[in-house]
């Protein structure tokens, strides 16, 4: 099949101008209904997942490379000089391959799922290695409270590598929603609460991960089934919120082959 792409050659094209935005601004993509993807990767993770872009968005230079593979995929292909798709990228080293997808219809909770729920979590990378904990370890739903950070911003989606793919998300939802889940919540503590390697977890569950200074809101905590900590021998006051949710994800994971 002949694929004819889109030749977009003005730096004021009204596309162009909207690929920038999403590109560059994390909540941007709230107010446009879709998302940029950087990158043959994501752009693989997503394919796989059976998710379609809207656009296709390749730079001159990267046709010969990719354009067999990733020409036809979307409903539109469009072909920027590299000058251009420099303009848009926030990548230090881009791959000049690019796909703009539909946002998801505002989701809701679904009950019963196993999920990790994030309470104002704001670094962006944290965000995102929780979501690849989360599918890698059988947890199915995210949950974002208020101030946590955008989960379809391209930092949150570089840092996912794929995730957010595999998981149903939810955003922006008050802490009241949660009562939709149905499920035990387990919170973690630097000095409270039942080592997590002696603890019996419950599966499914839903586990509430806190602000990086901060911890699980007090409101939210008054909420837990449960109180977990993580054994620190090295003698460290706290961990990084992403290391305490991997290791927090994989004993549920191994709790629940147990069930």
């Amino acid at each position: 099949m002949s694929i004819q792409p889109t030749l977009i050659t003005s730096r004021d094209n009204p596309l162009l101008k909207e690929l920038r935005r999403l590109s560059q601004e994390g909540g941007a993509y709230r107010k446009a209904g879709r998302f940029w993807v950087e990158g043959d990767h994501l752009g693989r993770a997503a394919l796989a997942r059976g998710r379609r872009p809207a656009i296709a968005v390749l730079a001159e230079s990267a046709w010969s490379a990719y354009g067999a593979e990733f020409g036809a995929v979307a409903a539109k292909t469009v072909l920027l000089s590299d000058a251009l798709f420099d303009s848009i990228t926030s990548l230090e080293a881009p791959t000049r391959l690019g796909f703009v997808f539909d946002l998801p219809m505002e989701p809701s909770v679904q009950p019963g799922w196993p999920s990790v729920i994030l309470d104002r979590v704001q670094d962006a990378g944290n965000v995102g290695s929780i979501l690849r904990s989360a599918s890698a370890f059988g947890f199915k739903q995210v949950i974002a409270l208020k101030g946590t950070a955008a989960l379809w911003s391209p930092k949150v989606l570089r840092a996912g590598m794929g995730a957010h793919f595999a998981l149903h998300l939810a955003e922006g939802l008050e802490a009241g929603a949660l009562d939709a889940l149905s499920l035990p919540l387990l919170v973690t503590s630097s000095h409270d609460g039942e080592f997590i390697h002696r603890a019996r977890l419950p599966w499914p569950c839903a586990w509430v991960m806190g602000h990086e200074g901060q911890g699980v809101g007090p409101a939210l905590a008054a909420r837990a089934a449960g109180t977990v900590r993580i054994a620190q021998p090295g003698g460290e006051e706290s961990l990084n919120v992403a290391a305490a949710a991997a290791i927090c994800l994989h004993a549920s994971a191994v709790a629940a082959e147990a069930h």
